[in-house]
């Protein structure tokens, strides 16, 4: 089968990718050197028998999340470079004088950017977000006995439309969900539909098993009623173990491809899911976040060797980049905040930094 893109093109995507490449196998290693020491810090100074080797398996299984942060700075090192390099060495001048528009060459690099975007969505991001739950998971395992705060305390809810029961307790994953110092409050609701308090249950301890919450050491109470001890009571529940707690995780440790299910899941039981729903959003604009990033970089490395100025000029290039990642946290905790929407916070930066792009573009090329 033809390739749609002419040898020309396939040239630059090559260069560009290569470049890309290289960039981010750089922010990779500076990433995972950053993370070593600083866990060897963190971790290595506070547990015991803990070798090197286990720090640099924490920090290989930490470094992939926030490589994929940093990646937009890679497509934009990347294509910069790419671009640099052949500017330097007279190829674009020499397309450019065939004839050939910057659109043609410029446009199939950002392209390649976008799908690498895509890529990185659908393939690396579940990846690396199952390596941080595995690093939580490690990093706690190799601190037990060493911490001496006990585990943050959770809500959970669950209920039909006759009865409502909220949960606090301290979690600790396990076979099932094992909960401990766990608190219910039961409500049920009355002829009008509103909901009425109905009794109070204390337990050291609880099992969320399918189907059920089997609770140990129960003290209930209702209103005006003295408390009832229970060695053991079970209660029919709808919480699924394998996915009760995973609304507490933070939205970096959720793959994409189970953000919607997670999304619908804790908007359901009641709870805030504005962290999830930007975290989906921001991954769906990764492809055009990349793209535009490879259109700034390139517009800012096309001035004429000739003319002067070519770092300078790159630089700016780079400061820009830096700009756009910068408005992009700034959305993105504005967004969290509930200032905003998430859609809106989302891909308002990638959309402004390809307009930018596209600009500068079309003022260089056409004029």
């Amino acid at each position: 089968m033809k390739s749609p893109l002419s040898r020309l093109q396939r040239y630059v995507v090559r260069r560009t990718l290569t470049s890309i490449a290289s960039a981010l196998a750089v922010i990779a290693f500076l990433i995972v050197l950053v993370n070593f020491v600083e866990l060897s810090r963190n971790v290595g100074q506070r547990a015991k028998d803990v070798s090197a080797m286990d720090v640099f398996g924490l920090a290989l299984m930490e470094s992939p999340s926030v490589v994929l942060i940093l990646t937009p700075f890679a497509v934009l090192f990347g294509v910069l470079s790419s671009f640099m390099s052949m500017n330097r060495r007279g190829e674009l001048i020499a397309m450019r004088a065939a004839g050939i528009s910057a659109w043609r060459f410029i446009l199939p690099a950002a392209a390649a950017a976008a799908l690498m975007g895509v890529v990185v969505v659908t393939a690396l991001n579940p990846g690396a977000s199952n390596l941080t739950a595995k690093f939580e998971r490690r990093q706690s395992a190799l601190l037990s006995g060493y911490l001496v705060e006990p585990p943050k305390p959770v809500w959970l809810r669950q209920g039909d439309g006759q009865t409502q029961v909220i949960i606090r307790a301290r979690a600790n994953q396990g076979p099932g969900v094992l909960l401990k110092d766990v608190t219910l409050l039961v409500y049920r609701a009355d002829e009008n539909g509103s909901l009425q308090f109905d009794r109070r249950i204390d337990a050291q301890s609880a099992r969320l098993v399918p189907g059920s919450l089997r609770l140990t050491k129960v003290l209930e109470a209702r209103a005006g009623q003295p408390a009832t001890p229970h060695e053991t009571l079970s209660m029919p529940s709808t919480l699924d173990a394998d996915t009760a707690l995973a609304r507490f995780a933070p939205p970096q440790a959720v793959p994409f491809w189970s953000l919607p299910g997670l999304i619908g899941r804790t908007e359901a039981a009641g709870f805030s899911a504005v962290s999830y729903r930007l975290q989906f959003h921001q991954l769906l604009a990764t492809p055009l976040m990349y793209a535009a990033m490879a259109l700034l970089a390139a517009a800012f490395s096309l001035r004429l060797l000739r003319l002067g100025g070519l770092a300078a000029f790159a630089g700016a290039g780079v400061g820009l980049g830096f700009v756009v990642f910068f408005v992009n946290q700034l959305a993105g905790a504005l967004g969290r905040s509930g200032v905003a929407p998430p859609a809106l916070v989302a891909w308002s930066p990638p959309l402004l930094a390809l307009l930018a792009g596209c600009t500068l573009l079309f003022y260089t090329e056409d004029g």
